[in-house]
């Protein structure tokens, strides 16, 4: 969990400075449209890869998704504390 913490910051910098040669802040650039379709596309992913039975390749999809769905919570202003308190409330 502590390296998904880091991330989040990576990925706040990111989106504040946008460097050029940033696949990250290419997303950021592109807007919330691009960050759902690439949220759909790895999801869909996944799945295939679960299907699949492949560990490797299930482990590098989710990591894909994961990656996709923190980049959308630091476009819409969230954060991970914030997923994780709510998943806390819910099994307590």
């Amino acid at each position: 969990m502590e390296f998904l913490l880091k991330l989040e910051e990576v990925l706040k910098k990111r989106k504040q400075d946008l460097p050029e040669k940033s696949y990250t802040a290419e997303l950021f650039r592109d807007g919330l449209d691009r960050i759902l379709k690439k949220v759909g596309e790895e999801a869909g992913e996944v799945i295939i890869a679960a299907k699949n039975s492949n560990e490797k390749e299930l482990i590098h999809e989710v990591a894909d998704l994961v990656f996709h769905l923190e980049v959308l919570l630091v476009e819409k202003g969230l954060s991970l504390s914030l997923i994780s308190k709510e998943l806390e409330k819910r099994h307590s």
